[in-house]
């Protein structure tokens, strides 16, 4: 009958032990998920800012690459500016065109041009 007994309370032990060592378990996945859905919100969040960040400088770079061809290639317009006082240039075609912010070109017609101020 000893024998059971002992059986019968380590038994006992073991399922209060495992309950609790289960609910410390859930407790701990909890937070666990808690902390991933933080990290992963801060991610996105920090995908988007490089996302933003390469796309400026792409669009620099593309402006800068632009404005340094069209210095080589085209002839430079001295005596006008664009309407918001860009620099024209001149290409092949005897077309006026500018370079924007995107590194593009954007050609205007010759009545649009402004004389420089001197």
């Amino acid at each position: 009958m000893k024998n059971v007994f002992k059986v019968w309370m380590l038994g006992t032990a073991l399922l209060v032990a495992g309950t609790t060592q289960a609910q410390v378990a859930e407790k701990a996945g909890r937070a666990v998920d808690k902390g991933a859905t933080a990290v992963g919100t801060g991610a996105k969040k920090g995908v988007k800012a490089v996302g933003k960040g390469a796309k400026k400088v792409g669009k620099k770079t593309s402006e800068v690459a632009s404005k340094g061809a069209s210095a080589v290639v085209d002839k430079k317009y001295d005596s006008k500016t664009g309407p918001a006082g860009q620099t024209i240039y001149i290409d092949k075609n005897s077309a006026y065109y500018y370079v924007n912010k995107s590194g593009k070109r954007v050609y205007v017609k010759e009545s649009a041009l402004v004389d420089k101020p001197m």
